[in-house]
């Protein structure tokens, strides 16, 4: 028997997610998404992974690119998250309102009220249907909001712990 994509979807909702931005450079523009199909792959070497769409213009850029950023968003900026899961948002100028820094391993753009921020370089890619997990080997990691709460997404909509 088939599982329809509704049920699918609803049966991975009540898994209880962090809600992460991930970030790419092309040349001097800022390339921002956000996830929730980020994990922890390994501690030796240090491997991070998340899932993008094919169909997104970050994909693009995140694979050109070859260097990738996590900020692991705080309750407070849900905000930040809407902005940037809105697929109709323009590009140039996505990160201008947004508080962030650029990292010093890869340049990537990092949100500055993050509750944790990693700088990946592409090891690996894999296809899986109408997704790509990128693969990235951690270069540097940083916890600047150590009181902060993370934002959780559950059931379908963001919460808190």
């Amino acid at each position: 028997m088939a599982v329809d994509q509704g049920t699918f979807r609803r049966a991975v909702g009540r898994f209880a997610t962090g809600v992460c931005v991930v970030t790419s450079k092309e040349g001097r523009l800022d390339h921002a998404m956000t996830v929730n199909a980020f994990t922890s792959v390994s501690l030796e070497p240090l491997l991070i992974l998340v899932c993008v769409e094919k169909e997104a213009r970050f994909h693009d850029a995140v694979l050109d690119a070859g260097v990738w950023g996590v900020s692991v968003l705080s309750e407070v900026q849900r905000p930040v998250a809407d902005w940037l899961a809105n697929r109709g948002r323009p590009l140039i100028g996505q990160l201008d309102r947004i508080p962030h820094h650029h990292g010093e391993q890869t340049g990537v753009a990092l949100l500055d009220e993050a509750v944790a921020t990693l700088e990946c370089r592409t090891t690996d890619v894999h296809s899986a249907g109408d997704h790509s997990i990128v693969v990235g080997e951690v270069v540097a990691a940083a916890l600047p909001a150590e009181t902060a709460t993370t934002l959780v997404y559950h059931r379908g909509a963001y919460t808190r712990i």
